[in-house]
């Protein structure tokens, strides 16, 4: 096995131990970078100088006897909405190409301080608005099973980057499925935390109610062992809490379900899905079953029925206040008009991309006078009546199931001309966001084509570690995935 296959955990462990050297575990990576970028084109930046240094860094400590922390010498990529300091942080988007970040987001702390090494970032839809990364202003993202086919998104390069063995491990961010839609593309496993479980800080926002940011990756282990590191109340952040309960490392060990209930969702029109999607969700209810599980049939008629609706309302609209700062005075390109409002509509007119005019656009028309009520203020009670949804299944049930997408990775450019059909592509896995509760993508396998197969768990709010064990047979039931390429 070439170092670069290796699993986070497993660096971890030979880097702390001393069998392995941190710059020789990042040269490995780099070098597969290198030979496979120019195809997928994952990576917007590369940190290649600066992440030397700091592999070097871990190695003395380990050297020196030091304990170098429990993430020591992985490489690690971040989506390009996560700031770095002194490093350009674009979310994807002409409107912030030349910005440098004046400061680290929390993530990028803690994961160094666990002795991580930031390799760069990842490329993304813009202001992570797609389910594709078709949408990026500088370049579409392949998938590496099909470079014909796009990887997902909006973190489609995070998963394309982990699929293909650029690293281990990479964090994305997740507003409507945006972890977990790329992981099932891409083959990997992607986890949406609780909402307020990971630290937002330093995460350019889309839609702040809705955003968390979380870990990709090819094993179970790995997602566990960056939660223990991320999973931390942060007070910079007015939405993150502490969640108290056992190391993730730990509960994933656990091969028994025995005495959780496991809820196959049904309802949705399982005739638009993917008939493998919808195999492998009773192939892993099954698993579960025979891990010790009580396995019944559940409903979310108000989710799956008018979830997309309302999410398509609450997104955008936060979008639109959270994006009117990008004016170009303070951020964007230097452009003056003759008037004020000139200049604000030459500065936008440049800087966003087509998709994110159309939600800003969306957002700002559900917010005007007259409208606020009969659209935005609707949908936030629909997203009440989801939540309550969430609260009163999850008496009868400890586990739900169901696909994280109603189809296989897509083609580039098949749905480009059509954003509906794009947007349903979201309808399983924002449900989710609305209501706050974590939400985990399993990889499944293959499906006769070859493509990757996958399956969507979720568990209750702040139950984050159940999901996560869960995750952990289901990777046993299937198997793990493997580098791509």
């Amino acid at each position: 096995m070439d170092l670069y296959e290796i699993p986070a955990w497993r660096i971890a462990q030979g880097v702390i131990s001393g069998d392995l050297r941190a710059v020789d575990v990042l040269e490995s990576c780099l070098e597969r970078l290198d030979s496979l970028e120019g195809y997928i084109r994952a990576c917007l930046d590369v940190y290649v100088d600066e992440a030397l240094e700091e592999a070097e860094r871990v190695d003395r400590l380990s050297q020196e006897g030091h304990h170098p922390g429990p993430l020591a010498g992985v490489p690690v990529l971040l989506k390009d909405n996560i700031c770095v300091k002194g490093r350009r942080t674009t979310c994807g988007s002409r409107m912030l190409e030349g910005w440098i970040s004046p400061y680290d987001a929390t993530m990028v702390n803690l994961l160094r301080q666990a002795g991580a090494v930031v390799v760069g970032k990842t490329n993304m839809d813009e202001f992570a608005m797609g389910s594709s990364t078709e949408n990026s202003a500088f370049f579409p993202t392949s998938n590496p099973h099909d470079l014909a086919r796009v990887p997902g998104g909006s973190s489609g390069g995070s998963a394309a980057a982990v699929a293909a063995g650029y690293v281990p491990l990479a964090l994305g961010s997740d507003t409507g499925g945006s972890i977990r839609q790329p992981a099932a593309f891409c083959g990997i496993h992607g986890l949406k935390p609780t909402y307020g479980m990971v630290s937002r800080y330093g995460l350019v926002a889309f839609a702040s109610s809705l955003d968390q940011i979380g870990p990709m990756a090819r094993d179970m282990g790995d997602l566990a062992l960056c939660m223990d590191v991320i999973g931390q109340r942060d007070p910079m952040d007015a939405t993150s809490r502490s969640f108290e309960g056992p190391r993730f490392i730990d509960v994933i060990r656990n091969d028994s379900l025995k005495g959780l209930r496991v809820g196959i969702l049904r309802g949705f029109d399982e005739g638009r899905v993917d008939q493998e999607l919808t195999m492998v969700s009773l192939m892993a209810s099954r698993f579960c079953l025979d891990a010790g599980a009580a396995v019944s049939d559940v409903k979310l008629p108000v989710s799956m029925g008018a979830g997309l609706a309302s999410y398509y309302i609450i997104a955008p609209a936060e979008a639109s206040s959270n994006l009117a700062r990008f004016d170009g005075v303070r951020f964007g390109p230097s452009v003056t008009g003759d008037t004020l409002g000139e200049t604000y509509q030459m500065v936008r007119s440049q800087g966003f991309g087509p998709e994110v005019k159309r939600r800003i656009m969306m957002g700002t028309y559900a917010l005007s006078s007259g409208y606020y009520d009969e659209y935005y203020g609707r949908a936030q009670r629909v997203r009440e009546a989801i939540r309550e949804e969430f609260r009163q299944v999850f008496r009868s049930v400890d586990l739900l199931i169901c696909p994280p997408s109603p189809c296989l990775p897509f083609l580039k450019g098949e749905m480009a001309e059509d954003p509906v059909r794009m947007y349903l592509t979201d309808a399983f896995t924002l449900p989710a966001n609305l209501a706050g509760v974590p939400a985990l993508t399993v990889y499944a396998g293959r499906s006769r084509t070859g493509l990757p197969l996958a399956v969507q768990l979720m568990a209750p709010w702040g139950e984050d570690r159940r999901l996560v064990m869960a995750g952990a047979v289901l990777e046993r039931a299937f198997g793990a995935p493997s580098v791509v390429g």
